[in-house]
C-alpha cells in the first residue's frame, strides 16, 4: 500500500491578493484527504513589490536572473510564505514534524513558454531552512524546459476532485488572473488550456479608477451591464489566441483592456466582465464531448455578475453550473490543495503534467527538493 503523506500547498496566484495555505493528506493518486486551509492578503506595499518585480520581470531572458526588483520580490515573497505557514502550525496546533512535505508554488513574474521561460520567485531552500520541512518548488520548469506549456498545473488535482461528482464529461474552471479550464472526460482523460483574462483586466480596471482591488460583489460590472456596444466585445474576442489550438498558456500581460478606454467605470467593468465570461464559453469548442457540468473555482466564483453570465451562458448548452463549495470543498483553497498534491507526485517521481494538460512530449514530473 502506497504511504499516505501529510503535505502543505501554498498558493500565490496571479490575481496577487494574497496567500491560500491548504493541508491535505495524500498518496498523490486516488487518495485525498482535506484537513484544512487559510488565507492571508498582501498588504497594498507588497502588491506594489510585487508588481514592480512583474514590470522588471518583462525584460529578463534568464530564468536565474534576479535584478533588484525581482531580487527584493522574492525576499518578501518567500518571507510571507514562511510566516504564512507559521502562522497556519500555530492555529492547526501542529509541529513541523507533523508535516511530510511543503508545495511552493511562489508568484509568477513571467511566463512565456514559447521562449522556454517561466520565472515563479521564491526560495524554496530558505523555506525549508526556515521551517524545517521538506519542500517542493519550482514545479513548472521542467515542463517548459521541454517544450510544454508549464500551465495549466492543477488538471492532475481536478481528476481526483472529480470523484466527487455524478456527471462526465465535466469541466474544472479556475478563475484567477487569468482563467483556465480542465476537461474531465468519462475514461479520465485530461484536456486542459489558459482560456483568456479572469479577474486581472477587472481588477486593475476597478483598481485604477477607484482604488479598490477588485469589483467587490461584481457591482460595478452589474451596473455597467448594457452599457458598452457588443462591437467592443466582438473585437476583444477577434483574437488569434481563442483559435488557438489547446494545449496553450497565458502571461498575465497578454491581453489589455484598450477596448475599454473612453468607456466609464461601469461600463468598461462590464465588457471586461463579459469578456472573461465569452472567453469560457468560447473554450468548448476544443472538447471532444459537451460537459455535463461546469465547476467554477477560484475568486472569479466570487463575482456575482460573473457568475450569473456564466451560468447564462454556460446553461444554454445544457451544463449545470456549480461550485466546489456545492460538493464540500473550499473553492478558495483548491489551487493550494493541488501544489500539495503536486508536491507529493514530485516526491513520487510521477507525473504532474501530460501531453493534453501542456502539450509536453510526454508526461513528465518535475519541481527541485530541498530537504529540511
Amino acid at each position: 500500500m502506497t504511504e499516505v503523506l501529510r503535505a502543505i500547498g501554498l498558493m500565490s496566484g496571479t490575481s496577487m491578493d494574497g496567500i491560500d495555505v491548504a493541508l491535505i493528506e495524500t498518496d498523490g493518486e486516488g487518495v485525498v484527504r482535506r484537513r484544512a486551509d487559510w488565507s492571508i492578503e498582501y498588504g497594498a506595499d507588497q502588491r506594489k513589490v510585487i508588481a514592480g518585480a512583474l514590470a522588471e520581470a518583462n525584460s529578463l531572458t534568464d530564468r536565474t536572473a534576479r535584478p533588484p526588483a525581482i531580487a527584493q520580490a522574492e525576499a518578501e515573497i518567500t518571507n510571507a510564505h514562511i510566516r504564512a505557514v507559521q502562522g497556519f502550525l500555530e492555529e492547526q496546533d501542529l509541529a513541523a514534524g507533523d508535516v511530510d512535505v511543503i508545495g511552493f508554488h511562489g508568484q509568477t513574474v513571467i511566463h512565456k513558454p514559447h521562449e522556454r521561460l517561466t520565472v515563479q520567485i521564491g526560495d524554496g531552500a530558505e523555506m525549508a531552512r526556515a521551517l524545517g520541512i521538506a519542500t517542493v518548488f519550482d514545479l513548472r520548469a521542467a515542463d517548459v524546459c521541454a517544450g510544454g506549456q508549464g500551465a495549466p498545473f492543477a488538471p492532475v488535482y481536478h481528476r481526483a476532485m472529480a470523484q466527487a461528482l455524478s456527471a462526465a464529461p465535466a469541466v474544472f474552471v479556475n478563475i484567477g488572473g487569468v482563467s483556465n479550464v480542465t476537461y474531465i472526460g468519462p475514461d479520465g482523460d485530461l484536456i486542459a488550456f489558459d482560456t483568456g483574462p479572469g479577474n486581472a483586466l477587472i481588477d486593475d480596471w476597478v483598481h485604477r479608477h477607484t482604488g479598490a482591488p477588485v469589483d467587490i460583489g461584481g457591482l460595478h460590472a452589474s451596473k455597467g451591464a448594457g452599457q458598452f456596444d457588443q462591437a467592443l466585445l466582438d473585437q476583444m474576442l477577434d483574437n488569434p489566441f481563442f483559435d488557438l489550438a489547446p494545449p496553450k498558456s497565458l502571461d498575465r500581460n497578454d491581453f489589455d483592456a484598450k477596448a475599454a478606454e473612453g468607456l466609464s467605470l461601469d461600463a468598461g467593468a462590464a465588457l471586461l466582465t463579459a469578456f472573461t465570461a465569452a472567453s469560457l464559453e468560447r473554450s468548448a469548442q476544443w472538447f471532444p464531448q459537451t460537459p455535463k457540468e461546469w465547476v467554477i473555482c477560484g475568486g472569479g466564483r466570487k463575482n456575482p455578475e460573473l457568475m450569473r453570465q456564466l451560468k447564462e451562458r454556460l446553461g444554454a448548452q445544457g451544463a449545470k453550473v456549480s461550485v466546489p463549495e456545492d460538493y464540500g470543498f473550499n473553492g478558495d483553497s483548491v489551487e493550494a490543495e493541488a501544489f500539495a498534491y503536486l508536491a507529493v507526485r514530485s516526491l513520487r517521481k510521477l507525473p504532474l503534467s501530460y501531453p493534453g494538460t501542456t502539450g509536453c512530449p510526454e508526461p513528465l514530473t518535475g519541481g527541485v527538493l530541498c530537504t529540511a
